[in-house]
């Protein structure tokens, strides 16, 4: 009898917390919703008061985004500049968390503190400087002075998942390696590099959506030959005097959709990413 209480007790503490998560998702993804409704609805249904619940969905709004000059340029400036920035920087940040793992360098920690702290710095506090800078060597609204400074800011985040992931891998298959004679080339991206695949995948959806989602330093920096999606939905939402909804729901509706495809195929990794990886026993 105390048995069945005890079960009993138990379902209905488990009912009550998924409920709870539940209520919490879906007030959280209410926003989201909301864009995506808006996208679909014609101008009228979409300024209307009350709120239009229900309506018969249309794709203008799309069409018309689809047709305007800038998007496609913004839309692959954006997907080009996060992939190739990103990239770059988790190549970078793989060869580094390896030195900074085996190889005990003199004040490696206080390296290893300098970088992170780039990642710590708001970016309002640099951007005057930086655009200076910018200006001054000619680099103002060019493609790969802007992925390199995008790929600047996500080495520090990306060094610090992959230094925790490559402390988690055993000393011993380096060494098991290099008596075997193999190079540490072959080490590094044979024997090491499938182990801290999660690490890497982990590391590059974060810093991917970071990319994706600025906004300062493109504005800044940027221009008509690199400017992305945030920049174009600040910039061209004013319409006629006011604010053009329907091209801001649609932007927003497309704009959601990389990170979210992103984060649904490889969500199972950014767990392990944030944990810093498993810590692997000894061979």
């Amino acid at each position: 009898m105390n048995g069945q209480k005890a079960v009993a007790n138990r379902h209905w503490k488990s009912t009550l917390y998924y409920t709870v998560l539940w209520i919490i998702v879906l007030i959280y993804f209410f926003p989201v919703l909301w864009i995506i409704l808006s996208a679909f609805k014609t101008k009228n249904e979409l300024l209307a008061t009350p709120p239009v619940w229900f309506f018969r969905p249309t794709l203008e709004n799309f069409i018309g985004l689809f047709h305007r000059d800038n998007f496609w340029p913004t839309f692959f400036n954006s997907l080009t500049i996060s992939l190739s920035s990103v990239g770059i920087a988790i190549v970078v940040s793989f060869l580094a968390a390896y030195a900074l793992s085996r190889f005990k360098i003199v004040g490696s920690d206080f390296i290893l503190f300098l970088i992170l702290s780039i990642r710590m710095v708001p970016g309002a506090a640099v951007v005057v400087p930086v655009y200076l800078m910018y200006a001054a060597l000619g680099w103002k609204d060019s493609f790969w002075p802007m992925t390199f400074f995008y790929a600047m800011f996500s080495i520090p985040f990306s060094l610090w998942i992959l230094k925790g992931f490559m402390d988690g891998v055993s000393v011993r298959f380096d060494e098991t390696g290099l008596a075997n004679n193999a190079s540490r080339f072959h080490i590094i991206f044979k024997v090491i590099l499938p182990q801290v695949k999660p690490g890497l995948i982990a590391a590059f959806v974060f810093n991917m959506i970071f990319v994706w989602n600025e906004f300062l330093f493109n504005f800044i920096l940027g221009g008509k030959q690199t400017t992305m999606i945030p920049t174009l939905l600040v910039s061209d939402s004013v319409h006629e005097g006011g604010v053009d909804w329907t091209f801001v729901a649609s932007l927003g509706a497309i704009y959601l959709v990389p990170p979210v495809v992103a984060l649904y195929f490889f969500q199972k990794y950014l767990l392990v990413g944030m944990t810093f990886g498993t810590v692997r026993g000894e061979v």
